[in-house]
């Protein structure tokens, strides 16, 4: 079979549509958001408060002993 030739049909695909740009978030889900936003930044404060007080700790804890 060697020297033959594989013809592959040529599809047309049409070209692909510009993503289409998102409607303004209403009023409701911006406020919501912005509650959320303040939620998780207060939630990563508390957690770099207690590594900052228990960071000799924390780094202990991931010391591999014997050369692991």
């Amino acid at each position: 079979m060697a020297g033959q030739e594989q013809i592959r049909p040529q599809h047309d695909r049409p070209a692909p549509e510009p993503p289409i740009d998102p409607a303004p978030p209403a009023p409701q889900a911006a406020a919501r958001k912005a509650e959320l936003d303040a939620d998780i930044d207060a939630v990563l404060d508390d957690i770099d408060a207690v590594l900052e007080a228990n960071a000799e700790e924390f780094v202990r804890g991931f010391v591999q002993k014997g050369g692991q």
